[in-house]
């Protein structure tokens, strides 16, 4: 089985999880994100992912592609592990509905 773990692997995964955050939120508004545990706690994890896959992402790869904000995805995930009681549910919110499909449309 190949089992490379190279910059398209790393942006593949990265796909699948901002695609899987862009369906699963299509039709929920901000009061069910808070109120599903199942569904917060899986967006969460989703975003935790793909900060992960990103840091391992090459820095050439990172430098030939500037439009996309990699340093907020880095804080992000920090953001979500070190302070998790005290997320920001209208900025997670925000993030899962308009900077989540933004960036799947830039990596696309």
């Amino acid at each position: 089985m190949d089992n490379l773990k190279n910059d398209d692997y790393y942006i593949h995964k990265i796909k699948q999880d901002l695609d899987f955050i862009t369906r699963h939120m299509r039709n929920v508004d901000i009061e069910e994100l808070n109120t599903n545990e199942i569904l917060l706690d899986s967006m969460l994890f989703r975003m935790i992912q793909i900060s992960e896959n990103a840091r391992k992402l090459t820095d050439e790869y990172k430098r030939t592609r500037g439009n996309i904000p990699w340093s907020a995805l880095y804080g992000l995930r920090n953001r979500i592990v070190h302070d998790y009681g005290n997320v920001d549910l209208d900025i997670v919110f925000e993030t899962l509905k308009i900077d989540i499909p933004d960036l799947l449309g830039l990596l696309t």
